[in-house]
């Protein structure tokens, strides 16, 4: 699990300075909305939130107030902050999505099954539209191409590719169900993008 294995192993506290890869920062967020869905429904059985779990036991989040969620999303976000620079109306918004489409605990897997099916549809609705414009290797131009792509998908409509324009259907929907703005769609892409160009290529 890139620097966060190697930060368990070494039961070291200087996360803040780690750079991590598209694995880490994928467990980050998984752990992040763990957090506030504990929060805020009042979840104690930690084991129901396992990527939550591996997190406080790992670096020993002391629970505040006697309510799981709370430290355990202030240190989340801090190390998401601080890695890999997303800003506070990202959070903002995962909370307000939360709020909205989780009222109870029943409701947990539902919406994970909702953020799942959203994230893969964007994603190949992306890599269509981007294709070789995702091996760009300056950021600030990757950001704005992303951008782009992003405003495509929830604004055009002629597509050519059928299986392109089911997809921007679906990413349309959910972003209405979930309440994602493009804003915050495009900064999750492209850190996506960003990291997976970094990972090592496996040997055949």
């Amino acid at each position: 699990m890139g620097f966060l294995g190697n930060l368990f192993r070494k039961k070291t506290t200087n996360e803040e300075g780690a750079v991590g890869g598209i694995e880490d920062f994928m467990t980050l967020i998984r752990v992040y909305y763990q957090a506030v869905m504990a929060g805020n429904l009042g979840i104690s059985n930690i084991n129901m939130l396992p990527d939550l779990a591996m997190f406080k036991r790992t670096l020993r989040v002391t629970t505040q107030n006697n309510k799981l969620g709370v430290a355990e999303k202030s240190r989340c976000k801090k190390m998401l902050m601080q890695i890999y620079h997303l800003d506070e109306s990202f959070f903002k918004e995962i909370d307000a999505s939360i709020k909205k489409n989780c009222r109870n605990a029943n409701m947990v897997n539902s919406y994970f099954f909702q953020f799942q099916r959203f994230n893969e549809s964007l994603m190949m609705a992306v890599s269509n539209e981007m294709k070789y414009t995702m091996r760009i290797p300056f950021k600030k131009m990757l950001y704005t191409q992303t951008e782009a792509a992003i405003s495509n998908i929830l604004t055009k409509n002629n597509w050519k590719d059928a299986s392109m324009f089911k997809a921007a259907g679906e990413v349309r929907q959910l972003q209405h169900t979930l309440g994602y703005s493009g804003q915050w769609m495009t900064d999750f892409v492209f850190n996506v993008i960003r990291l997976a160009k970094k990972e090592p290529k496996k040997k055949a």
